[in-house]
């Protein structure tokens, strides 16, 4: 029998919401509204003196070559961990879901790797690539491949997109994993006995039902790969060589904390934030119109 909840002081249900609302408006909406408030003004590093500029810091920072280069970076390397963190851990969720032996253990360690935190996650891989001390360096050299990411661009591209996709995998894969299992066994039985084979079921039946959990984890996604990777980029390489691996969300920490221009960083992150929120409107405007409920 289904019971409504009833509460007896009509200001309880507004103090039971109210610590979360606290830390929402604290943590999230207030140093938002100050980093708006700030682009618009031009401060020394030291804080001593302020003046208001309008939107002076967003016309100088869309002057300058610099900073398309960054955005087109950016976008580049959110395809890239997306696509390729995605692929990887539904690979992996269909190989996990199958009856095997020990599949629990195999399981739990597929998730573990999600616990690493970003910059140990960036050390782990500069010590297998790294071009002097990494193992898997001194094996493509010895294929002919003269790798070095701390002087080739391309190569500290590539390997930041890999430490940072293989951070998301294990995430990607739980909802993957979850996805697969409330697919219900008859309606792969039905393919089967109609004469679908693995991958005809895969295509027809499993990945149309998955769209749901994959529309998610885009968005997810793209989120984590404009602002969590910040941690890995500053372990691994610093924003180089030359520029080659500087994100926009990095180049709001280089130069606004390190380059002491505050109403430029600010400008850079509310325009960031734009830019995500622009991206999520669109995945939801477009990308939803192909999920099948």
């Amino acid at each position: 029998m289904h019971k409504n909840v009833v509460f007896h002081h009509r200001w309880l249900p507004y103090l039971l919401i109210a610590p979360q609302l606290v830390i929402v408006l604290a943590f999230f909406y207030w140093p938002a509204l100050q980093a708006v408030w700030q682009s618009f003004l031009l401060q020394d590093a030291f804080g001593l003196s302020t003046t208001f500029v309008g939107f002076e810091n967003y016309v100088e920072l869309l002057r300058q070559p610099e900073y398309f280069g960054a955005v087109v970076r950016t976008f580049v390397f959110s395809a890239l961990i997306a696509g390729s963190s995605l692929s990887f851990a539904l690979l992996l969720a269909v190989m996990a879901d199958k009856p095997l032996s020990g599949i629990t253990a195999y399981r739990t360690l597929l998730i573990w790797p999600y616990a690493v935190a970003p910059a140990v996650a960036g050390v782990l891989w500069i010590f297998m690539l790294h071009p002097s001390l990494g193992m898997v360096a001194r094996g493509l050299r010895s294929l002919g491949i003269n790798w070095n990411p701390l002087l080739n661009g391309d190569h500290a591209m590539i390997l930041v997109v890999l430490a940072a996709a293989w951070k998301q995998i294990s995430y990607n894969f739980l909802f993957f994993l979850a996805g697969l299992q409330s697919i219900p066994k008859s309606v792969l039985e039905a393919a089967a006995i109609d004469g679908a084979g693995p991958m005809r079921r895969f295509w027809t039946v499993t990945f149309p039902l998955l769209t749901p959990t994959i529309f998610f984890l885009i968005v997810v996604n793209i989120v984590y790969a404009f602002f969590d990777t910040f941690g890995i980029i500053d372990a691994m390489t610093g924003g180089g060589p030359a520029k080659a691996t500087e994100t926009l969300v990095y180049k709001v920490y280089l130069d606004g904390l390190l380059g002491g221009n505050l109403g430029s960083s600010a400008a850079q992150s509310v325009l960031l934030m734009m830019m995500v929120i622009v991206l999520t409107a669109i995945q939801f405007r477009y990308v939803e119109r192909k999920v099948t409920y």
